[in-house]
């Protein structure tokens, strides 16, 4: 059995994305890989399903386990052995010719094993071993799904012009962006690719070269430190509002809001798209074929999702590496995004279409690697922290306080503090940021995902409601 890769120390995984520019004659050949991944996929997931099936209905005749049909492996390994053996009767067409010839075999290999992967992560999580949400069994993939596809051996190579990729069977493909970053790397042997990975994403072929990358975290010369410790308060209304343990705010940003802004033109995409002569027809609920004016106007909201994206990703890459780049140590919330968006119903989907809008979950993760990639310490609170709730100024924590109250006044006579409800957090999670670092770098280091300090006035954590809340404060 070969051994798992582990990345050297001083290396990182990265990857690389650019966008393809495929030829006419090329483009069928990306379409006949992403489909033959997703047959090698459907074809092994129904012989598992049918082995299951199988092993069911024997075990409800009363027959012995020892004495069922024998379960199927799951493995990579025994699934794309599997498939070997049956693609010369499944893949062929309708006059007998095979046909799985024509793309590269590292198409159905990667297929198979995200099917295993599927697969034991279902297992794991029916039994207890695996830690989160319940998986669910992997289900088939249709036409509409994300066409995808990867290539782990074979050539895979970024041409030297800095404007060409070569992927195995595909061949030389131009790319709308500069290659050279990655380019570099490979010439220098500071960077190696891994895995090749194509998809249709954003109305246009996308390849992402998964590399192992020679990085030493360090932050670039040209970029001073504003602070050396912050905390950082994340919402809705005010994406981020960064201050310092004394008080002093030195960052803020404003929600971008970029789907609220195409909103309107999306909902004119959408009423002009409810007159045409669509796929669906609601007289006979039955399907038809589209009008060109029908599928021009889905190409236009298309276009308006992949503008809305790219903006939003554009946005985020520049937040968190200023962020990573100008702070030494970052004190943040522990915030469950899926979980602030499970509840509320139809009363609150105006919020939670504000909380997807706003990007915090990819904040998150994207803060999280860039602190490690610029030399900086992410520390977060625990998730029941009320950094929101907490006067900043004698420590009091309030009860109740509610999403509309957008001034925090504190409820202790001797104090009465009043200041911006996210300046406010932000204080208090730089405090909290500080005292953790420091018991952190006296104790030789510690996990950056740490548990904060009780408030100096102690008491129950609670949403806005009164209620206990483990989803943490955006506000």
């Amino acid at each position: 059995m070969a051994e798992k890769f582990t990345v050297p120390d001083g290396w990182v995984v990265q990857a690389y994305q650019y966008a393809l520019d495929p030829t006419p004659a090329q483009s069928p050949v990306l379409e006949s890989h992403a489909g033959g991944a997703r047959f090698a996929y459907n074809t092994m997931l129904a012989a598992v399903t049918a082995n299951l099936s199988q092993r069911d209905a024997e075990r409800s005749y009363g027959i012995a386990t020892e004495d069922l049909t024998p379960r199927m492996s799951w493995s990579f390994q025994s699934l794309r052995n599997d498939f070997n053996h049956r693609k010369h009767q499944v893949a062929v067409r309708e006059d007998g010719t095979p046909w799985w010839g024509e793309n590269s075999k590292e198409v159905y290999a990667n297929a198979c094993q995200n099917l295993a992967a599927g697969l034991k992560n279902w297992d794991d999580s029916r039994t207890g071993r695996r830690q989160g949400p319940r998986v669910g069994f992997p289900s088939f993939k249709s036409k509409r799904s994300t066409k995808k596809f990867a290539f782990t051996t074979g050539t895979i190579r970024v041409e030297a012009d800095r404007h060409h990729v070569t992927l195995p069977r595909v061949g030389t493909v131009r790319v709308h962006e500069s290659t050279r970053k990655l380019a570099r790397r490979l010439e220098h042997a500071t960077a190696r690719v891994l895995k090749a990975t194509v998809r249709f994403a954003r109305g246009r072929w996308l390849v992402s070269f998964t590399c192992v990358v020679q990085r030493a975290p360090q932050r670039p010369a040209h970029v001073k430190r504003v602070a050396s410790v912050v905390g950082v308060d994340v919402g809705v209304n005010d994406l981020v509002v960064a201050a310092t343990p004394e008080g002093r705010e030195v960052l803020r940003v404003r929600a971008s809001r970029e789907f609220a802004h195409a909103s309107a033109k999306l909902r004119a995409l959408a009423r002009k798209a409810a007159r045409q002569h669509g796929r669906w027809d609601t007289a006979t609920k039955t399907r038809r074929e589209p009008s060109a004016g029908w599928l021009r106007t889905q190409q236009a909201i298309a276009k308006q999702h992949v503008r809305v994206g790219n903006l939003r990703r554009d946005r985020l890459h520049k937040l968190t590496t200023e962020l990573a780049q100008s702070f030494e140590v970052i004190g943040t919330e522990t915030l469950a995004v899926k979980n602030m968006m499970a509840a509320g119903g139809t009363g609150k989907k105006g919020l939670n279409r504000s909380i997807a809008d706003a990007g915090l979950g990819e904040l998150s993760r994207q803060l999280d690697y860039k602190t490690r990639w610029y030399k900086s310490v992410r520390v977060q609170a625990d998730r029941w922290y009320p950094s929101s709730k907490t006067c900043s100024g004698c420590g009091c924590v309030k009860t109740k306080l509610s999403l509309a109250e957008r001034l925090y006044v504190c409820d202790n006579n001797d104090c009465g503090l009043q200041i911006d409800r996210d300046l406010n957090a932000a204080i208090n999670l730089a405090r909290m940021a500080r005292a953790e670092h420091s018991a952190c770098f006296d104790t030789g280091g510690a996990d950056r995902k740490t548990t904060a300090p009780a408030a100096p006035v102690a008491a129950k954590p609670e949403s806005s409601n009164g209620s206990a809340s483990p989803q943490g404060e955006a506000a």
